[in-house]
C-alpha cells in the first residue's frame, strides 16, 4: 500500500521510520505548506529509505494521487480543508493526535470522514503498546476486581527553547498547552481503558518556568462514570522530565503502567511485571521514543483498510478525550466542579 505524508515536523521522521520499517507499506511522497519544507525533509530522508521520497507540489495533487491513504501531521489548526479536500476525494486518514482544537471542531472533522464514507483513524499510539493491552485485558476480565481509585499522571519537562517555536503552545496553533499537546496520550488511553469521566474539579496554571500563553500544569479530580474516583498531574514543567502513568486499584489488585511496563500488586500478595519500560519523549528530548509505537498504529490502519474493519482508534473514539479536556480546562477557569459534556 501506498502512503502519502502530510506535514513534515517534529513528528514527521518518526512516521518515515516506521513507514519504512512496516511489511507491505511503501511512503508515495510528502507535502508541506511550503515545498521547499518539503524537498529538504525528503532529500534528508533518503538516509531513511533509501532514496528521497516525490514531494507533492499541492493538496489537490496529492489528492489526485493513487496512495492509498494520507497520514496527516500537521499542527491541527491546519486540519479543516486538508481533511474536507482527502474526504472528497475518497482518501482514508491517519491523524496524528489532537484532532482539532476543540471538542466541536474535532466532531466536525469526524463527521466530515463519516459522511463521505471515508476511514479516520487517530494516531493514540499508547493504546497499542503491549503492556496497554495488558492492563486492557486484565480489566475487560475483571481480574482487578471493583475498580475504586485511578491515579494518572505525566511529569513531563520541555525547554524554553520547544515553546520558541512559532504557534507552540498557543490556542490558536495547538489549543493549549499541556493537556492537549502532551497529556492527551495518557487521558485517552486512561478513557480507553476505564470508560468516560463523568465530572471534574481542575486547577491549570503557566508556571514562571515557561513564556507560554497556554498551561503547563494541571491538576484535577476526576469522578469516572463507574464510580471509581481519580487524579490527574499533568506538567511540562518537570525537571528532568520521567514516565507517563496510569495507577488503577482495584478490590483484587492493583496495575501501574508506566511507560512501557506493568506493574501488578494483588489483593493476596503477589507481585509481577510484564513488559519494559522505554523512553516515551518526557524529556528535554520530546523524539526520545521508539517509532515501534507508530508503526504498530500504521499497519493496524493499513490492515484495517485491506479488511474493511474499524482501526484500533477511530476518528469518533478520540472525541471523548477532547469533551474531557474541554470540561478540565472549563472547570480550572470557573474555580468550580464541572459535568464532562461527551
Amino acid at each position: 500500500m501506498k502512503v502519502a505524508l502530510i506535514g513534515v515536523g517534529m513528528v514527521a521522521e518518526t512516521h518515515v521510520r516506521a513507514v519504512a520499517d512496516a511489511p507491505g507499506l511503501t511512503l508515495a511522497g510528502v507535502l508541506s505548506r511550503d515545498p521547499a519544507n518539503a524537498r529538504t525533509f525528503a532529500a534528508r530522508m533518503a538516509s531513511v529509505l533509501g532514496e528521497a521520497p516525490p514531494v507533492y507540489e499541492t493538496l489537490d495533487a496529492l489528492a489526485r494521487s493513487d496512495c492509498d491513504f494520507a497520514l496527516l501531521c500537521t499542527p491541527p489548526d491546519a486540519r479543516a480543508e486538508i481533511v474536507e479536500t482527502l474526504a472528497q476525494a475518497g482518501k482514508p486518514i491517519l491523524m496524528e493526535k489532537p484532532v482539532e482544537r476543540t471538542t466541536a471542531a474535532a466532531r466536525a472533522l469526524v463527521e466530515t470522514c463519516e459522511a463521505a464514507d471515508v476511514p479516520l483513524g487517530i494516531v493514540f499510539q499508547h493504546r497499542l503498546r503491549p503492556a496497554s493491552r495488558d492492563l486492557a485485558d486484565l480489566l475487560d476480565r475483571g481480574a482487578l476486581g471493583e475498580i475504586a481509585a485511578v491515579e494518572i499522571t505525566v511529569p513531563w519537562w520541555r525547554e524554553q527553547g520547544y515553546y520558541n517555536a512559532p504557534g507552540r503552545g498557543t490556542f490558536a496553533r495547538d489549543g493549549g498547552g499541556v493537556l492537549i499537546s502532551q497529556a492527551i496520550h495518557t487521558l485517552d488511553l486512561a478513557l480507553s481503558l476505564l470508560g468516560p469521566v463523568r465530572r471534574v474539579q481542575a486547577m491549570a496554571h503557566t508556571t514562571a518556568l515557561h513564556r507560554i500563553e497556554a498551561e503547563d500544569f494541571v491538576t484535577a479530580g476526576l469522578e469516572f462514570e463507574s464510580g471509581a474516583v481519580g487524579s490527574l498531574t499533568a506538567s511540562t514543567a518537570s525537571r528532568p522530565g520521567g514516565a507517563e502513568g496510569i495507577a488503577v486499584h482495584g478490590t483484587k489488585g492493583s496495575a501501574r503502567l508506566t511507560g512501557g511496563a506493568l506493574l501488578l500488586d494483588w489483593a493476596d500478595g503477589r507481585s509481577e511485571t510484564r513488559g519494559e519500560a522505554a523512553g516515551t519523549g518526557g524529556g528535554a528530548d520530546p523524539m526520545a521514543f521508539t517509532h515501534a509505537w507508530h508503526q504498530a498504529v500504521i499497519e493496524d490502519f493499513a490492515q484495517a483498510l485491506r479488511t474493511g474493519r474499524a482501526p484500533a482508534c477511530p476518528g469518533r473514539a478520540a472525541l471523548p478525550v477532547h469533551a474531557l479536556i474541554d470540561a478540565i480546562r472549563s472547570s480550572a477557569r470557573a474555580g468550580r466542579a464541572v459535568e464532562v459534556i461527551a
